[in-house]
C-alpha cells in the first residue's frame, strides 16, 4: 500500500504485496499437446509416460515454436557441462513460458529467459564462461556418501539421518547436489549405483536405527520418494513408526510440484492416511518436504494436491527451495513465491539453501553477502513462522543461517564457519568443534583484486 512519506510525497514499501492467484497454464497452447484431455493430464501414468528426455522429444512438444539456436545451445551444454540427464514431466515443462508469444523468435527468447527453464533445462550459454566451476567444487559437495553408515543412510547430524531409498526422480534438476548417484550418466558424470536390493537396504537402515536410539529424526528421500512404489514406501514408513526412538519423519519429494498427479492417486492418498493415522497415535510428527523455486510452479493443481495431502493427516508441507541466480534471487521473486506458497497452497516456506558448490554451477550460485541481503529483504512481510530461513550448507558442517559465519574475506570470497556437533565420521576428531570450515563465493562476484588472485592461482584452500 502506498502511503504519505516525508514532505507529503508518496512513499512505497520496498515490496508491494498484491495477491497472486495461481493459474494452470493451458498445455494445449503447445502443439504436441493440443489433443491432450484434462483426464489424461491428471493421470500420473500419462505424465510419466510423456516425460521429455531429449531434444527430439522436446521438439515434438513445442513444434516449430523453438528455433534451432536453442537446440544447438542445449546440445552444447549436454556435451560440455550437464551433470544431470534431461528429464522433464509435462507438468513441469508446462509451467515454462506460460504467456510467451506464439511466433518462433518471441517464444525462443522467452524460453531462454524463463526462470523454470533456467534451472530445469540449462543450456551452454547460461554457464559462466571463465569460471563454470569453482576451483574447489566437488561432485558430492556435502560428502553425504562419505557419511553413509549403511548404503544410502547418511548420518550427518547427531539426532538425524537421511535415508536415500531410490536413486531416481520423476524429473531431474540441473543443480542436483546428489549428481553422483541420481539419474542417468552424462558425458561429465558417470553415475554410481545403489547395489543392494531395496528390501535389503531397508533392512540395514532399520537395523542401524534400532542400534542407535539417539536418532530421532528420519528424512526419507532419494532421489524422490515419489519414485518408490507405494507399498514399499508404506512398509518402510510403518517400520520406522514401530521404533520408539523415531519422533520425526519427513518425506522429501519435489514431485508435489513437478508431478502432483502422483500424490493425487487414490492408492497413494489412502496409504498416506494410514501412515498419518499411525503417526498421530504415536505422537510422531509426519511432514512432507517439497522443493519449489519459483512462483510459476505453484499452479491450482499443486495447491489441490497440497490440500489433499494435508487432509490425510500429514502435519505440515514445507518448502525447501534453492537460491539460484536468474531464478529467484530478488526479494520480489522470493516474496511472491512465499506469499503464494503460504497463502494459496498451504505450503510453509521453510528454507532457501544457497546453491551447493558443485561443478558447473557458478552461474546459479550467489555470494554469502548476497544471501544475507536477501534474508534482510524478506523479513517483516510474512508471519514469523512462515518467513523462510536462508541457509548455507557448509561442507562437513551442515546448515547454517547465512549470518552465522565467524569470518569473511569479501575480497577473496572465503567465509569461515564453525559447528557444535561432530558428524558420524568425526567422532574421534578432537578438533572438529574448534576447526573453521571454509565456503567460497562465486569468483565472478568478487572485486577485481580478488578475481586476479584466483586467476593467478595464489589462493590456498581455506
Amino acid at each position: 500500500m502506498t502511503s504519505a512519506g516525508p514532505h507529503g510525497l508518496p512513499a512505497q514499501q520496498p515490496y508491494e504485496y498484491e495477491r497472486l492467484i495461481p493459474v494452470e497454464p493451458d498445455w494445449r497452447r503447445l502443439p504436441g499437446w493440443r489433443d491432450v484431455t484434462p483426464a489424461q493430464w491428471r493421470d500420473a501414468q500419462w505424465q510419466r509416460a510423456h516425460c521429455v528426455k531429449n531434444a527430439k522429444q522436446l521438439a515434438a512438444v513445442v513444434g516449430s515454436l523453438l528455433e534451432d539456436r536453442f537446440y544447438q545451445d542445449l546440445e552444447a551444454d549436454h556435451r560440455q557441462f550437464a551433470t544431470m540427464s534431461m528429464l522433464l514431466t509435462p507438468q513441469m515443462l508446462n509451467t515454462m513460458v506460460p504467456g510467451a508469444p506464439t511466433d518462433a523468435a518471441g517464444f525462443t527468447d522467452a524460453f531462454f529467459a524463463d526462470p523454470i527453464r533456467r534451472y530445469m533445462l540449462p543450456v551452454a550459454s547460461d554457464r559462466e564462461q571463465e569460471w563454470p566451476s569453482h576451483p574447489y567444487a566437488e561432485r558430492d559437495s556435502l560428502h553425504e556418501t562419505e557419511m553413509w553408515v549403511v548404503e544410502g543412510l547418511t548420518h550427518r547430524y547427531p539426532t538425524k539421518v537421511l535415508a536415500e531409498l531410490v536413486s531416481t526422480c520423476p524429473q531431474y534438476c540441473g543443480h542436483c547436489t546428489r549428481m553422483d548417484l541420481v539419474g542417468g550418466s552424462t558425458p561429465q558424470v558417470e553415475k554410481q549405483r545403489l547395489t543392494l536390493r531395496p528390501a535389503d537396504r531397508q533392512d540395514q537402515m532399520i537395523d542401524y536405527l534400532k542400534r542407535n536410539p539417539g536418532v530421532r529424526d528420519v528424512v526419507v528421500s532419494g532421489g524422490d520418494v515419489a519414485n518408490v512404489p507405494w507399498p514399499r514406501l508404506e512398509s518402510f514408513l510403518m517400520r520406522l513408526l514401530d521404533l520408539e526412538s523415531v519422533r520425526d519423519i519427513r518425506l522429501a519429494t519435489k514431485a508435489l510440484a513437478g508431478l502432483p498427479q502422483h500424490w493425487l492417486q487414490s492408492t497413494v492418498l489412502e496409504g498416506l492416511e494410514r501412515v498419518a493415522r499411525t503417526a498421530a497415535r504415536r505422537s510422531v510428527n509426519l511432514a512432507v518436504h517439497t522443493h519449489v523455486n519459483h512462483v510459476q510452479s505453484v499452479t491450482p493443481l499443486v495447491a489441490e494436491t497440497a490440500r489433499a495431502v494435508l487432509d490425510t493427516g500429514v502435519r505440515d508441507i514445507r518448502n525447501q527451495g534453492v537460491l539460484m541466480r536468474g531464478v529467484n534471487t530478488t526479494a520480489k521473486a522470493l516474496l511472491d513465491l512465499c506469499m503464494v506458497l503460504q497463502g494459496e497452497a498451504n505450503i510453509l516456506p521453510y528454507y532457501f539453501y544457497m546453491c551447493d558448490m558443485i561443478p558447473n554451477a557458478e552461474h546459479w550460485r550467489v555470494a554469502v553477502w548476497e544471501a544475507q541481503e536477501l534474508q534482510h529483504a524478506v523479513m517483516g512481510y510474512l508471519p514469523g513462522y512462515a518467513t523462510p530461513r536462508i541457509v548455507c550448507d557448509v561442507p562437513y558442517v551442515g546448515k547454517r543461517w547465512v549470518h552465522q559465519l565467524v569470518e569473511y574475506d569479501r575480497e577473496l570470497g572465503i567465509s569461515q564457519w564453525t559447528k557444535n556437533y561432530r558428524t558420524g565420521i568425526e567422532l574421534d576428531d578432537l578438533d572438529a568443534l574448534t576447526r573453521r570450515y571454509p565456503f567460497y563465493d562465486p569468483i565472478t562476484t568478487l572485486p577485481e583484486p580478488g578475481r586476479r588472485r584466483w586467476r593467478e592461482n595464489t589462493v590456498e584452500k581455506g
